[in-house]
């Protein structure tokens, strides 16, 4: 068989087993060569060809078989420092491995080069996620177990999550590290109770020395991927085993996780990734201007573009990035500098789906349903401090993230004066200062009502 014939094969089987696990699982083999019915591949790592081996041998050797009738056998070897010699995985020998890794970084999710600490613009909103993050990519002793990121989108947790992938591959080649999302933690899951394999899948996820996964409210109303997280969760903490964990709420907030697991995850350090503030969306974008400049480096910036992009794009690291890649490319196309009447030309989508207004009522709505009180009541004259502090939250937030005037918010709480608007928001201003409590509520309602 020809290397020609064996990219055709593979097309074929990416068909079959989905983009996904094509690229995680076939795209790298190799084909080296026929012997004796006997078909070589070389894998890059042990764990790759005991994979391959358990799910998806019978798959490709049928197909190669249908090609070639002399096929009997699969056999996947690591090359040694790229020499010929090499280490054998064969199917037999995968079926009965107990420790099918013994360092390096297992990832079923794969890498993004880009996203390491040093592309990790660092600010108030996300230092201590950042610092936390460093901490564990030092791969020394556990400190808190699991660290768990949590935020909204676009604000940098899988960023951090690849990042501390690459430095403790860089920094501890010996620690088996396991990286992926709980999507496919489940796909794996149910693979392997469909296939009646679940002691590899045991085997597998309790021999990690760190295990990182992302997004993990997937998992939440899914039962048996619970219990069995949970499982794993405790075997692995019973080992002294990092435990890295991500998701776009707290833990306590993932409607239909099981409290065990809530409890599980609350048990560590819990840290927020906050919404960028101007100062960060600034720094991001002067960043990635200097990588921008490598691919475009003819191309002029006026003053002004990027403080211009950091005010009105405000709830979306992803989008921001996003829009200065647009904009570098449009500019190099048409051949013009990117002035603000460029970027408004070439953003204009962009910059009307980030204007998304925010009205009274939906935020009178939220901080009712927040306070679990009824929204006449909030609306209404009553004066109790039950009432009273929950009207003056809604009435802060209708001051700070909308354009109408404290007499329009007042009319709208009932026809209050606006002096009476106006010690409402006074009076939140120093609560914020004084009780955390109200801080937390301003920030989550905030983030609800933005995202």
């Amino acid at each position: 068989m020809t290397q020609d014939q064996w990219g055709e094969l593979r097309q074929r089987l990416r068909k079959t087993v989905g983009q996904n696990n094509y690229t995680t699982w076939i795209e790298p083999l190799k084909f080296r060569d026929l012997q004796d019915g006997v078909a070589v591949f070389d894998v890059p790592t042990t764990f790759l060809g005991n994979y391959v081996s358990q799910n998806f041998a019978d798959l490709i050797l049928h197909e190669l078989h249908s090609h070639n009738s002399d096929v009997r056998r699969l056999s996947f070897k690591v090359p040694a420092n790229g020499n010929a010699a090499a280490r054998p995985v064969s199917a037999a020998r995968a079926a009965t491995a107990k420790k099918p890794h013994t360092g390096g970084t297992m990832n079923p999710a794969p890498l993004d080069s880009r996203f390491t600490f040093d592309t990790f613009v660092v600010g108030k909103p996300n230092e201590l996620a950042h610092a936390a993050a460093k901490r564990v990519a030092e791969g020394g002793p556990v400190t808190f177990n699991p660290l768990f990121l949590y935020g909204g989108v676009g604000l940098g947790k899988t960023h951090l999550m690849h990042a501390i992938a690459w430095e403790l591959q860089s920094r501890r080649p010996d620690l088996n590290v396991m990286y992926l999302s709980a999507e496919q933690f489940m796909y794996r899951f149910v693979q392997a109770l469909r296939d009646r394999k679940m002691m590899d899948f045991k085997e597998i996820f309790r021999s990690v020395d760190v295990l990182m996964v992302d997004d993990v409210q997937f998992i939440a109303g899914k039962d048996s991927t619970q219990e069995e997280f949970f499982h794993t969760f405790n075997a692995l903490v019973d080992q002294n085993k990092q435990i890295i964990i991500s998701a776009d709420r707290a833990p306590g907030e993932i409607k239909h996780l099981e409290d065990r697991v809530k409890s599980r995850l609350q048990c560590g350090l819990v840290v927020d990734l906050h919404p960028t503030d101007y100062e960060l969306r600034l720094g991001i974008l002067q960043s990635k201007v200097e990588q921008q400049r490598l691919t475009y480096p003819e191309l002029q910036m006026d003053d002004g573009v990027l403080e211009f992009l950091a005010h009105r794009i405000s709830t979306n690291v992803r989008v921001l990035e996003g829009a200065l890649t647009r904009l570098f490319a449009f500019a190099s196309l048409v051949g013009r500098e990117i002035t603000m009447d460029l970027t408004q030309d070439c953003l204009a989508d962009v910059l009307r789906a980030s204007e998304r207004k925010i009205t009274v009522e939906e935020i009178q709505r939220k901080v009712s349903e927040h306070y679990n009180i009824r929204l006449s009541d909030m609306i209404g004259p009553k004066r109790l401090r039950s009432y009273a502090r929950p009207r003056q939250v809604a009435m802060y937030l209708c001051k700070k993230l909308t354009s109408r005037s404290l007499p329009e918010i007042g009319r709208r709480f009932g026809g209050r004066d606006h002096t009476t608007v106006m010690h409402g928001v006074r009076r939140i201003e120093e609560l914020k200062v004084q009780d955390g409590q109200i801080a937390e509520d301003l920030e989550m309602l905030r983030r609800a009502l933005e995202a």
